[in-house]
């Protein structure tokens, strides 16, 4: 019997998503360790390799390993009955026909109880080979998704050339030519530095002459203290007392503001990954846009994403998330000359 539980919705619609358009149906090995799917592209271009760790859902049952045969359209539809926040849970007897889905709101409640009929697939699974790659590049995931984007506008295909001076994605076109350079960065490590760094916001200038002058106000109500006569004591305290509770508020409005601006920056430096390149060789190929862009929308699912490259070797792109991973793997086109 199979029984996970997934903590939200959200994650499987993303990973449906990013490989709905390459592969229409695969079997979903279920065991101890977790949830597989190996599946090649009707062309047997691109090869996607899912996995998902037993030990990331929620809960994790699997009492025998089982294939589980379902056509990815389907399950997609069935998918879309659920909220992004739903805890889904995937129910399959022994033997069974049928994939049951249960989706459970945060509030428990609202349950929905659907079921899927499993097919018959004959499908061979391909071991893939520990490989030493001669580059391995690491980048945004929203940056590559916009590289594929634009040069796909171009042409066809892209040429990926590692470097010592960075990674270049080319393209030709009918339309015209484009290329994009990446330069090695230190995007994280310095994320890191302005992380420590925004505990201590700087002040603008012009609010600290603001807040220097109001203090040398104060100062100065406070030292020119106004004649009273002994009737006019009372009077007089009651004023203080009314006074003393703006001038707080007002100082704590100061004290706020560049607390503000602190947060923001952190919350920027974060978003910025940078590119990481680890070059044993120089390395140049040619690849199809068409699969690349195909692999980018899993950019949802990952800050990151590395391409492993090494001459004559097909292309591996990953994605590494907090449930487990997701690799493509693509052939490079071979050259004409």
């Amino acid at each position: 019997m199979l029984e996970a539980r997934v903590k939200q919705a959200s994650v499987l619609k993303k990973l449906l998503d990013a490989i709905k358009e390459l592969v229409t149906d695969g079997n979903l090995d279920c065991t101890d360790e977790g949830i597989a799917l190996q599946a090649m592209d009707n062309s047997h271009v691109a090869l996607v390799s899912l996995k998902l760790a037993a030990e990331q859902f929620e809960s994790y049952r699997c009492d025998r390993n089982m294939p589980l045969g379902v056509n990815l359209t389907s399950l997609t539809k069935i998918l879309k009955c659920a909220k992004d926040n739903d805890v889904v849970t995937l129910k399959a007897a022994d033997d069974a026909d049928s994939l049951g889905l249960v989706f459970e709101s945060p509030k428990e409640d609202r349950v929905g109880e659907y079921e899927m009929k499993l097919m018959d697939i004959d499908q061979e699974h391909l071991g893939i080979p520990d490989t030493q790659y001669d580059a391995t590049i690491t980048m945004s995931s929203a940056e590559f998704q916009r590289i594929c984007r634009d040069l796909g506008a171009l042409g066809e295909s892209v040429k990926i050339e590692a470097s010592k001076e960075g990674v270049r994605f080319s393209c030709e076109g009918e339309v015209g030519n484009g290329s994009v350079l990446l330069k090695q960065s230190a995007g994280r490590d310095a994320g890191g530095a302005s992380g420590s760094g925004a505990k201590k916001p700087k002040r603008d200038p012009d609010e600290e002459n603001e807040v220097a002058e109001g203090q040398e106000v104060d100062e100065e109500q406070e030292d020119e203290k106004p004649i009273v006569d002994e009737e006019g004591e009372d009077e007089q305290e009651d004023e203080e007392e009314e006074v003393k509770p703006k001038k707080r508020k007002s100082n704590g409005k100061a004290a706020a503001k560049p607390a503000k601006k602190g947060k923001t920056a952190a919350a920027a430096d974060d978003s910025d990954v940078g590119v990481s390149i680890i070059l044993e060789k120089q390395v140049s190929l040619t690849f199809s846009l068409k699969y690349l862009s195909n692999f980018a929308k899993s950019a949802p699912l990952a800050k990151e994403v590395s391409l492993n490259m090494s001459n004559d070797v097909p292309l591996l792109v990953q994605f590494e998330f907090e449930q487990g991973s997701l690799q493509f793997f693509l052939a490079p086109k071979i050259s004409d000359e």
